[in-house]
């Protein structure tokens, strides 16, 4: 996200308690010499309303977040903290500042209440979710209604949508208990990875997807007020099990082997996940751009330059986005033709 703001000549100013691994994205990618970057964390109201006084960001992007669904059975209470907290300050937040135009509320496919439905969830679904992870997205959805809806509904207030995504993948992530870090940790040292769930499936799609369905939003929400208090779903048409996934990915590394990990490994996940996304193509013309194929082919691109040392992963991730956006210019997605010339 921060890369593609940048290549569209944004300032862009990011918020974040800790780095979310070793090694990580944004240190890699060396974005701190190309971003503002503030240490803070989303529970400390104070420290972010004096961020927001002294940037007056104009576009917010909300992100941060506790994400892996795993963690919050161990730390429920942290889960629920930034997920809801965290979300209610940045909110809260954007209410006393000057200058906010619009925002992005992201949240997460799993705040649904899952039914184990085959078909997709819409935006008018149940909100639930089984794990806290889930639950406390459902409640940060809760909360971004009710404040779209109480103090950002004057002709001069600032607008806001929220957008639930599907399972991201992608170079630069090295998060724990998800599934293609955990292939390449184990790959980029010949061993053999452990798949919790083989059957389970899920929208997966490269990050750069949801990334053009956030910033499109984002343009959207400056140009009118017709989308503000909206939910919007980012995914691919159909979900595809994670044996799929991992065959495509495998397919691009070299001596690459799985296996099943012990039943008790995959504590809590849903089995069947899957997004409708026809509001996100009816009102804003969006859709996914990439096959099942050229997302693994590219994020195995991206990981084999990092173990193999060639490239500059700045670059390289630069030039996935430019890729990207030729890709949809050539598919005539509107939001390629508006912004995708920078």
């Amino acid at each position: 996200m921060s890369m593609w703001l940048l290549r569209l000549g944004a300032k862009v100013v990011g918020y974040s308690a800790y780095r979310p691994s070793t090694p990580c994205n944004f240190d890699v990618c060396n974005l701190a010499a190309r971003v503002g970057d503030v240490t803070g964390d989303v529970r400390d109201v104070d420290h972010l309303q004096a961020v927001f006084a002294e940037h007056r960001p104009e576009v917010v992007f909300h992100l941060a977040a506790q994400p892996i669904v795993r963690r919050s059975y161990e730390e429920p209470r942290l889960t629920f903290e930034t997920n809801v907290m965290g979300t209610t300050n940045v909110l809260d937040c954007m209410r006393g500042a000057t200058g906010v135009r619009a925002a992005v509320i992201v949240t997460s496919d799993k705040c649904y209440e899952n039914m184990e439905w085959p078909w997709g969830y819409r935006e008018t679904d149940r909100l639930g979710g089984q794990s806290p992870y889930g639950a406390s997205k459902a409640c940060a959805e809760l909360v971004c209604h009710a404040y779209a809806r109480s103090f950002f509904a004057g002709p001069r207030s600032g607008r806001l949508a929220t957008a639930r995504a599907g399972n991201v993948i992608g170079g630069g992530d090295w998060a724990a208990d998800r599934i293609i870090p955990d292939c390449v940790r184990a790959w980029s040292q010949a061993d053999v990875a452990q798949i919790r769930s083989p059957h389970a499936t899920r929208p997966w799609q490269h990050v750069l997807e949801p990334l053009s369905g956030y910033l499109w939003l984002g343009a959207n929400l400056l140009a009118s007020g017709e989308l503000h208090g909206e939910a919007f779903n980012f995914g691919p048409p159909t979900s595809v099990p994670v044996s799929r996934l991992i065959a495509s990915f495998n397919a691009c590394w070299e001596g690459a082997t799985w296996e099943v990990a012990s039943p008790a490994a995959n504590v809590g996940e849903d089995v069947l996940l899957q997004l409708a996304c026809e509001k996100a193509m009816s009102l804003l013309k969006w859709r996914t751009v990439l096959s099942l194929d050229e997302i693994a082919r590219l994020t195995a691109e991206w990981y084999r330059a990092y173990y193999g040392r060639t490239l500059d992963l700045f670059d390289l991730s630069c030039a996935q986005i430019a890729h990207y956006t030729a890709c949809a210019v050539a598919q005539n997605l509107p939001w390629a033709a508006e912004r995708g010339a920078a």
